[in-house]
């Protein structure tokens, strides 16, 4: 579980949440159950001290204090019941006081003197001698013969408290219970809501700029998400809008440039080959103008190539070939070139490759990556070639001994334009557009390449396409 991912964030805030109303709920649960109780108490100690007076102590003159104590005995069983029932008359004469309770949660002679002068009937707590709280019911009250009396009723508080104790163990135990399943079903709940989310970012991480015609899945719900991937789409769609006119830009430019560049490139051919009685600093200028000619029309090639490529044209000419025959006998025609500089070009485990693939640009693979591959090795270096089945896929490595590559070039040399040593790379003659058309050629296929390399230790491209289907 990933702390600091959203899904956990609003998991732990719903949970938060919920502690704190649970909390509050708590709280006023205790105090509204505590005060009920204390009412409900009060009233019954109340309803009891009246019904004494008005059953017993209204006609005691008749009856007899030995007749009032046996009934309220008999009746009120203070010791069973767990209250404190005491009788006073006046005069400080105890008509009645109960006995030591059965469960023995408070002693009646530590219970306070009674308090004879007073008047109207109240209810207090009041804390005993030895430690216990009562709540107490004292009720003033006159006999029919005018005799005061003072009765008094009252039940442990412990009572209230006992049940308080049980809910707020309740609460103690449950609300770490309740929070943690909380947690645990408000990130469950925020991973199955937030799944169109990450459906639409894995299909977002699928759409590059070969691609862009493809779009996000909307979710019609009708709020934010729904919102997001209608112009997500829209902003893909504009993309789209826009890579393809900078594509028919390229394709219609490298196009135009082709007539005037030959025509320029034929008349400065033949002005440099009629032109031996000019200056030679001026036949000098003419063979740099040709060259750069050369080289300008090379990368007009080239652009209008990896155009073509981008706009499908490879997949419209595939045919059934051996990319193992075709690799070896690509490399026996370069082998020229790497004698020239006392390289060993090697090529190993030659196994029947079928793949389905344009033979011409699969060519242009094996040569653009083999010419690489010799103009950066120093001389007696080696660059070995193979073709093997791999996963349900062709792999063709090309290893070298070179200069090898940078670190912080590896993420761009497939890029257009892009030369990791500009000054040497210019006098090999290079454009910047051979990788990225190798690049275009696989993706075209549908397939890849990568590479490995360090600086000073060579480089392996791989380039992988699929095989060819068995039908």
């Amino acid at each position: 579980m990933i702390t600091r991912s959203i899904r956990f964030r609003m998991a732990l805030w719903y949970a938060a949440l919920l502690a704190g109303a649970l909390a509050l709920f708590g709280a006023a649960t205790y105090i509204g159950l505590e005060r009920y109780l204390q009412k409900s108490l009060e009233e019954s100690l109340v309803k009891q001290a009246r019904s004494i007076g008005d059953v017993l102590i209204l006609n005691i003159n008749r009856s007899g204090d030995d007749y009032v104590e046996n009934e309220i005995t008999e009746h009120y069983s203070p010791e069973i019941n767990g209250r404190f029932i005491r009788v006073t008359r006046a005069d400080g004469k105890q008509v009645f006081i109960s006995g030591m309770p059965r469960d023995g949660t408070f002693d009646p002679t530590h219970a306070p003197a009674p308090k004879l002068l007073a008047t109207q009937p109240f209810t207090q707590e009041v804390e005993m001698s030895d430690g216990h709280e009562l709540l107490l019911h004292e009720l003033p009250y006159s006999a029919s013969d005018g005799t005061p009396y003072l009765i008094e009723v009252a039940a442990p508080y412990n009572q209230i408290e006992s049940v308080l104790r049980g809910l707020l163990l309740t609460f103690v135990l449950g609300l770490p219970l309740i929070v943690a399943l909380a947690i645990g079903g408000g990130y469950l709940l925020m991973r199955r809501a937030l799944r169109p989310v990450d459906e639409i970012r894995q299909k977002a991480a699928q759409i590059t700029s070969r691609n862009l015609s493809e779009r996000l899945p909307v979710v019609h719900t009708g709020d934010e998400l729904e919102r997001l991937a209608t112009d997500l789409n829209r902003m893909i769609e504009r993309l789209e809008e826009s890579f393809l006119q900078i594509n028919r830009f390229s394709a219609d430019a490298s196009h135009e440039l082709r007539t005037p560049l030959t025509v320029l490139q034929g008349e400065l051919e033949s002005i440099a080959r009629t032109g031996q009685r000019l200056p030679a600093d001026v036949r000098d200028t003419i063979g740099s103008a040709l060259e750069e000619t050369q080289r300008l029309s090379k990368i007009v090639e080239n652009l209008l190539a990896i155009s073509r490529l981008e706009a499908g044209e490879a997949r419209g000419q595939l045919e059934r070939l051996d990319f193992s025959e075709l690799a070896r006998s690509t490399a026996d025609q370069m082998r020229l070139l790497a004698e020239e500089k006392r390289i060993a070009l090697r090529c190993d485990g030659f196994q029947p490759v079928k793949v389905d693939a344009d033979p011409a640009r699969l060519k242009q693979v094996v040569v653009n990556l083999l010419d690489n591959a010799i103009k950066y090795t120093p001389e007696g270096g080696k660059v070995e070639l193979s073709v093997t089945k791999r996963d349900g896929r062709a792999v063709l490595d090309v290893a070298d001994s070179g200069i090898g590559i940078a670190a912080a070039d590896l993420p761009h040399i497939f890029d257009r334009f892009y030369r990791a040593d500009r000054a040497r790379s210019r006098q090999l003659g290079g454009t910047g557009l051979g990788l990225s058309i190798v690049r275009s050629i696989c993706v075209a296929h549908g397939g890849q390449v990568t590479v490995d390399s360090a600086e000073g230790r060579g480089a392996v491209f791989h380039v992988e396409i699929p095989l060819a289907s068995r039908t």
